[in-house]
């Protein structure tokens, strides 16, 4: 099998409410957004990946998904994102593996870790 491309499909409870979060308060960038109405589809740049939110369920969110996203710096993510009202689970803690983690919650309560890797950590060498 040969993937060209992937993302993460979320269905929010709410979909404006998730847009709100996902594209002013974490500030991803909009890849493409598709069809009309609050139940749109919009497709968010991920570094690497996409995250798309569109449609809609009402199911809770399931608490075997996470959202791993590797930013410069989690003291200034966790400054900005403070302030800008995210529900902050854990602030930034360095992890005994070294990386620097921080834990939020999207507004449907599905779990994402804000990750920073030190300029001396393993993972920024290539053997």
């Amino acid at each position: 099998m040969h993937v060209l491309s992937s993302r993460v499909l979320l269905r929010p409870r709410d979909p404006e409410v998730s847009r709100e979060f996902y594209g002013r308060t974490l500030g991803l960038a909009v890849y493409r957004e598709f069809g009309t109405g609050p139940e749109r589809g919009t497709v968010y740049f991920l570094g690497g990946g996409f995250l798309e939110v569109s449609g809609r369920s009402d199911t809770p969110p399931t608490d075997t998904l996470r959202l791993w996203l590797q930013v410069a710096d989690c003291s200034a993510a966790h400054d900005e994102l403070s302030r800008g009202g995210a529900h902050i689970l854990r602030p930034p803690v360095k992890e005994p593996w070294g990386l620097i983690e921080m834990w939020i919650a999207d507004p449907d309560g599905h779990r994402i870790v804000l990750t920073e890797v030190p300029a001396d950590h393993p993972l920024r060498f290539r053997p």
